[in-house]
Order: C-alpha cells, then sequence, then structure tokens
C-alpha cells in the first residue's frame, strides 16, 4: 500500500478547511514514516520505549474510531475493537500489533481515516464546527465540539509523528518530513 500524496494545509481559507488540512497533513506524514517497512522494521523499539511504528499505526486507527465515531456519535465499538478485553491490557492495539501483518496495519488505519473522514464531512454539512459529541468527557461530563476533536486529533498526530521521526531514523537512517 502507497500513502497517498501529503500536500501542505491552506495558508488561508475557512477554519474547518485549515482544522481538516493539517490533521490530513499529519496523518499523511504518519503514513510516510511507515511506508516501506517490513514486519521487522514496523516492530522495532528504541530504548528505553517500548513503542514501535506498528504499534503507532494501530493505536491513531483506535484514536480515529473513537473520537469520531464512538464519542462524537455516539457509536458502539468497532471492529476490532469491540471484542478487546481492555481491562486487562489498557495498551492492547499497542501490544497486538506486533502480531498483525504490516499491510495489515497500513490497511486498518487507512480505513479508520476514511471511516472518519465520512463522519466529519456529513458533520460539517449538517452542524458545523459547534457540533457537540454524543459522549461526554469522564472529567468534566461536558460534550467536546467538532472543533475540539479536530484540535485534539491534530495534537495526537503531531506528538506521535515526533516518536515515528525518532523509531524511523534509528532503522534505517530516513529523516525529515
Amino acid at each position: 500500500m502507497t500513502s497517498p500524496p501529503r500536500l501542505d494545509p491552506p495558508q488561508h481559507g475557512p477554519e474547518a478547511e485549515i482544522l481538516l488540512g493539517f490533521l490530513d497533513f499529519h496523518r499523511r506524514t504518519l503514513q510516510l514514516k511507515t511506508d516501506g517497512l517490513d514486519a521487522e522494521q514496523l516492530n522495532r523499539t528504541l530504548a528505553p520505549s517500548s513503542m514501535t511504528l506498528g504499534g503507532l499505526l494501530k493505536h491513531l486507527a483506535y484514536v480515529e474510531d473513537n473520537w469520531f465515531s464512538v464519542v462524537l456519535l455516539g457509536n458502539d465499538d468497532a471492529e476490532p475493537w469491540r471484542d478487546v478485553d481492555w481491562g486487562a491490557d489498557r495498551d492492547w492495539e499497542w501490544h497486538s500489533a506486533a502480531l498483525d501483518d504490516p499491510e495489515e496495519l497500513r490497511a486498518l488505519h487507512a480505513a479508520a481515516v476514511e471511516a472518519s473522514e465520512r463522519i466529519v464531512a456529513g458533520v460539517l454539512a449538517d452542524d458545523g464546527l459547534d457540533r457537540l459529541s454524543v459522549r461526554r468527557s469522564r472529567s468534566t461530563d461536558e460534550p467536546f465540539s467538532l472543533r475540539w476533536i479536530l484540535v485534539h486529533m491534530i495534537e495526537e498526530y503531531c506528538r506521535h509523528n515526533g516518536h515515528a521521526d525518532l523509531i524511523r531514523e534509528s532503522i534505517d537512517g530516513a529523516v525529515g518530513e
């Protein structure tokens, strides 16, 4: 699977387009950081962390599904998340990625991104960035706006893309965007 091209976010325009442009840019950055790697490379760690690029792909697939489908729309968990015993392993997606084929990991992430993009397009068309989530924050019992979720997702990808930079460089020396 080859990653779609990565485009720079727009420098001006409507708020939603700028937010989605940055989120897409960082989604594609993660995909670029994992392109061309085999299972052994996707499962390599950089001491002292146990984080892997395969784990990042699976974790961010889960995060996509959770924030847009579960939190925003109120849906139940989809597969493969539905039957996970999260009480037994809070980091299941990170740990189980080592058992997955690289193309399955890439496809899982790509499918999660596509589903999120459809959800966001529908919500923007109906309610815009101010749409509130069905599910509420565990700490404040307040709903999240779509705007907040998009900013959070940008933050999530940015943070993990920093991890991906270091891990990828340790694998084959690839650096940069």
